[in-house]
């Protein structure tokens, strides 16, 4: 049966972690999954534009509709 450990560590000089608990036994075998909350946080409206398809301004939207209207068979 395997058991979870979560906690919450401060990344040292090095990129060094130190996890400490009871619930940890000498010689037993873990596997660590670490998870780093990014310092950086992007605002949602900087991600507008930046997916594929997807337009940076209103007027690139409109530039793009204008071409396909122009491309339709009359």
């Amino acid at each position: 049966m395997k058991t979870a450990l979560r906690q919450k560590v401060v990344v040292q000089p090095g990129g060094v972690i130190q996890i400490h608990s009871p619930e940890l036994k000498s010689g037993s075998s873990a596997e660590v999954i670490v998870l780093v909350e990014s310092a950086e946080r992007k605002s949602l409206a900087k991600l507008i534009g930046t997916a594929k398809g997807g337009f940076s301004s209103p007027q690139e939207a409109d530039a793009f509709i204008h071409r396909e209207r122009d491309a339709w068979p009359s």
